[in-house]
């Protein structure tokens, strides 16, 4: 059943998140992703601080090596990003569309790293989620909710850079679609490995919980700031609060199973 949850899960974070960027990305959903943005910093933010960050002390990890742990996470995201094979720009989608002209003369080498970064993305995303449902059900499924507050957004701007790379929709859509996979594969190659190597877990939800802070304080806020109207701003604080509540909500109904 577990191996269930946890295809389930990666399919509706891998693939579904495509599908729904793609049928909306040139329709209304550009307007208002900045506004997703905020709520996915809050989503993010509470989630890892709150949930998984504990929940790993619960499974025995000290909370110092806890610190170090999240320390060496963000460090190494940050490593594999400046090396772009993490790659994962949630800049504004106004900001992606002014790109359009200095990403045109994308040649196939160029997009083929964009899809292998969002790629190798997914597949850790994927294990993180296998981990999660390992550990328990409704971390599972909560982990899943927060990989999707900031896929959606995320593939949406994979798709508007294929497209001005000069790539038809059904293609953007097929190698959006094949990068998304890889969160299928990663979840399915983390339920293999973990399941027999439980010792694992508490270090892998860690690093989920580096990557959450991560994305949040690199990639969403500085493009949160970019927006410095004062009705964005007033909207952006209220809806990331509205994504730390939701998480709050979650926790109190449904605290940690230990």
């Amino acid at each position: 059943m577990t191996l269930l949850y946890i295809l389930a899960a990666t399919l509706a974070g891998g693939v579904v998140s495509v599908l729904l960027a793609a049928s909306v990305a040139l329709t209304w959903l550009p307007r208002i992703a900045d506004r997703l943005l905020a709520f996915a910093v809050g989503i993010l933010l509470a989630f890892a601080l709150t949930r998984i960050a504990p929940e790993a002390v619960h499974l025995g990890l000290e909370p110092e090596a806890l610190g170090y742990g999240l320390l060496a996470g963000i460090l190494a995201f940050f490593l594999l990003e400046w090396a772009i094979l993490w790659r994962h720009d949630h800049a504004p989608i106004e900001a992606k569309q002014a790109l359009h002209a200095h990403v045109a003369h994308l040649g196939p080498a160029q997009v083929a790293l964009v899809v292998l970064g969002d790629g190798l993305h997914n597949f850790v995303d994927g294990v993180l989620i296998a981990a999660a449902f390992l550990v328990d059900p409704v971390l599972g499924w909560s982990t899943t909710a927060a990989v999707l507050a900031h896929e959606l957004p995320q593939e949406l701007g994979d798709f508007t850079i294929l497209l001005a790379a000069g790539c038809t929709r059904r293609r953007a859509l097929a190698l959006n679609a094949l990068s998304g996979l890889c969160m299928v594969l990663g979840g399915v190659a983390g339920w293999f490995t973990l399941s027999t190597r439980g010792e694992w877990l508490p270090w892998v939800l860690v690093a989920a919980a580096a990557s959450f802070l991560y994305l949040a304080l690199t990639d969403l806020l500085p493009a949160l700031n970019r927006r410095r109207r004062p009705g964005d701003t007033v909207l952006q604080i209220g809806l990331l609060a509205l994504g730390v509540g939701i998480v709050a909500l979650v926790n109190e109904l449904l605290p940690h199973s230990h």
